[in-house]
């Protein structure tokens, strides 16, 4: 099983996502997301993890790929790409470069992460937040983001099986 699951900021979309691997115990939860020390953040955080049952393992990567090709035969969750595509380009400072450097490094960490996906032994639900549905960003960093992000959901969309698309906690299989 491969599955997307997306829909806006708190539509349900992180449990929904859990619920999919509900009583299993070979979990692996990849936080792809950047470190905050940010008292909000902290929380929501926290708040996932009591969600989750202990014998799930949580790794805290940026690094999709590898979280994805080292996931062994258990079932991986990554939650979610909207933070992994954050850190990505925080960490390579790379908000401010232009659109095909851009594109050219979120485009080959995408090309590594299908690859993965689409070799993962086990079972794998991605959760993203869905974009583009609004009012279109004021400022370049939130065009670029949404942009970048509608890319990586429906490169890595390509590589699933089923999308799950989550309104108000409702859920449609596309």
């Amino acid at each position: 099983m491969r599955v997307l699951v997306t829909g806006g900021v708190r539509s349900g979309k992180s449990r929904h996502a859990e619920g999919l691997l509900a009583g299993r115990e070979d979990v692996t939860y990849v936080a792809p997301g950047p470190v905050l020390d940010d008292a909000d953040w902290a929380a929501r955080v926290a708040a996932h993890r009591a969600r989750r049952p202990e014998t799930w393992r949580t790794l805290e990567t940026g690094d999709l790929a590898g979280a994805l090709a080292g996931s062994g035969h258990g079932a991986v969750l990554v939650d979610c790409l909207g933070t992994w595509l954050t850190r990505l380009l925080d960490d390579a400072a790379a908000w401010e470069e232009s659109s095909e450097a851009l594109h050219a490094l979120v485009g080959a960490r995408l090309d590594e992460a299908a690859a993965a996906l689409a070799g993962a032994a086990g079972d794998v639900v991605l959760v993203t937040n869905e974009v583009g549905l609004g009012v279109v960003p004021a400022h370049r960093s939130g065009r670029v983001f949404r942009d970048l992000l509608g890319l990586a959901n429906q490169r890595l969309a390509a590589e699933c099986e089923a999308v799950h698309l989550v309104v108000a906690g409702r859920v449609l299989v596309l």
